[in-house]
């Protein structure tokens, strides 16, 4: 089935004060980043094989923490079902209060294990956000357990599974960042953490893969997977490289018996730091909007836009009107492979590259249209909440408003008058014929095509009403069809291919 994917483009913009002595003041008093010590050199690959690892792990050990997190969970017994008949209830009045009608909640404390990495010697700690989520009480003990501190969560970010937290303690031994985007499949990794509250660990093994994602767990994905061992209790611990330079935070495992089975992934450091900086001096991480919808350039995608088949990229599926993009002249059909002088491996990669751009800069796109290169220049903008769309009168229904098409097999389409749009929840705004049936069994289907879905394009050429699809879709001479479809607050392009004729 063709990928559904379509994404809007946030990255991170900065707070604007509305009087100048508010953003004067506000840069005076505003948190610098922690300071950090940090090696861009990729690792060397030219040496031959160490024996031993115990200089690095001595070296690096001491700048793992312990993470020991307690959350108050407030209950009422009182208040479960059974207790809401009252034939059950008259045989618990031993409480005076009860009687009276009052319940009294009960508290209970929830604890959870987790690591943590220091990376300034004046105590500011990187770990991952599950580890301090929802936290009353945090405590932080150093490899030696002598050391134990209070610590106060600066900030965190859902988005990315990365937390910030400080103790109030000085010359502590912090760790050399590496640049994560040196990383190379079979580098030489070790995880450090404290795995089922044993006491400090170190477990070696290889980057695996680099930019993995797909897994739904945060908004912004872009592993590192790695065959060292992480278990639980590892979350937020370092993965370090063969010199001992932190590249990574362990994040999480796939394992079917919940122990490790060499899969690991760790949150890349490069995105671990650039979200730091944000909540230590920010105190959170706000998002911009660039005002695209992306998709993965597919085998299937790269043939109808004329591209090879191993395109990498970005495919443009919809752009927001009146959006940066949009008024840098960007289209639906093109294809960014460029940010910033960088190249774009696919729709993942950019919408984490833009994320990571410094907020209110103009940034530099090298796109693909019909096969050509242009380079168009944007400004982000922030990304703000979107109203309720109305004041269209609605759309006179067609004649054959309901109508199924002969190239498009066991999909069937209406106009979108005012009440198939308050049924679908389609936008004012969006033009097109929508989907009111679909075949589960037909190609349509398999490519991703479901009711709610509003055609926008047939073969490049715009759908007006239902009248419009079924004569675009019966003049295709070609054994696939080109859909742009719009479909929950996003475009996206859509390849179907021709059914095999029935016998």
């Amino acid at each position: 089935m063709t990928a559904r994917i379509f994404l809007l483009l946030v990255l991170s913009v900065l707070a604007v004060p509305h009087a100048a002595e508010n953003a004067e003041k506000s840069e005076k008093t505003k948190a610098k980043p922690p300071k950090v010590k940090v090696e861009e050199a990729p690792v060397a690959r030219d040496t031959k094989f160490a024996a031993s690892y115990s200089p690095v792990v001595k070296k690096v050990a001491p700048s793992v923490v312990n993470i020991y997190s307690t959350k108050i969970v407030r209950e009422n017994p009182r208040m479960l079902p059974l207790f809401e008949d009252p034939f059950f209830r008259r045989f618990f009045r031993d409480d005076p209060e009860e009687e009276r009608g009052s319940r009294r909640p009960r508290t209970r404390e929830e604890q959870s294990l987790g690591s943590g990495v220091i990376i300034s010697d004046d105590g500011y700690i990187l770990t991952n956000n599950h580890v301090v989520d929802d936290a009353d009480q945090i405590k932080v003990a150093l490899a030696n357990n002598q050391s134990v501190y209070d610590a106060k969560l600066v900030g965190a970010d859902s988005h990315t599974d990365v937390a910030v937290l400080k103790v109030d303690a000085h010359d502590l031994p912090s760790m050399t960042f590496a640049n994560s985007d040196n990383l190379e499949v079979g580098d030489v990794v070790m995880a450090i953490g404290n795995p089922f509250a044993l006491g400090q660990t170190v477990t070696m093994g290889i980057v695996s893969a680099t930019g993995r994602g797909g897994f739904g767990l945060v908004d912004y994905e872009d592993f590192i997977q790695t065959d060292a061992s992480i278990n639980p209790g590892n979350s937020g611990g370092a993965l370090v490289d063969a010199e001992g330079r932190l590249v990574g935070l362990n994040t999480f495992i796939i394992s079917r018996s919940g122990g490790s089975q060499g899969v690991g992934f760790a949150v890349p450091i490069n995105l671990a730091r650039s979200v730091m900086d944000r909540l230590v001096t920010e105190g959170k991480v706000t998002r911009g909007f660039l005002g695209v919808y992306i998709q993965p350039v597919t085998p299937e995608l790269a043939e109808e836009f004329k591209l090879p088949r191993d395109q990498q990229g970005a495919l443009i599926g919809g752009v927001s009107p009146n959006g940066p993009a949009a008024e840098a002249g960007i289209k639906a059909g093109d294809v960014v492979v460029e940010f910033n002088g960088k190249k774009i491996k696919d729709n993942r990669h950019l919408r984490l590259m833009a994320s990571q751009t410094a907020p209110g800069t103009k940034v530099t796109l090298k796109l693909l249209r019909n096969g050509n290169e242009k380079t168009v220049t944007a400004t982000l903008e922030e990304l703000k909440s979107e109203g309720g769309r109305t004041g269209e009168e609605p759309r006179r229904r067609s004649s054959r408003a309901e109508s199924e098409f002969e190239t498009l097999d066991g999909v069937e389409v209406a106009d979108l008058d005012a009440r198939v749009r308050r049924q679908f929840d389609v936008p004012s705004d969006v033009r097109g014929a929508v989907v009111t049936s679909v075949d589960p069994d037909s190609t349509a289907a398999h490519a991703g095509l479901q009711p709610g879905d509003v055609i926008l394009e047939i073969n490049h050429q715009a759908v007006r009403n239902a009248d419009a699809a079924v004569e675009l879709s019966e003049g295709n001479k070609s054994n696939r069809m080109l859909l742009q479809v719009w479909s929950k607050g996003g475009s996206r392009y859509v390849v179907v291919e021709r059914p095999k004729r029935r016998r």
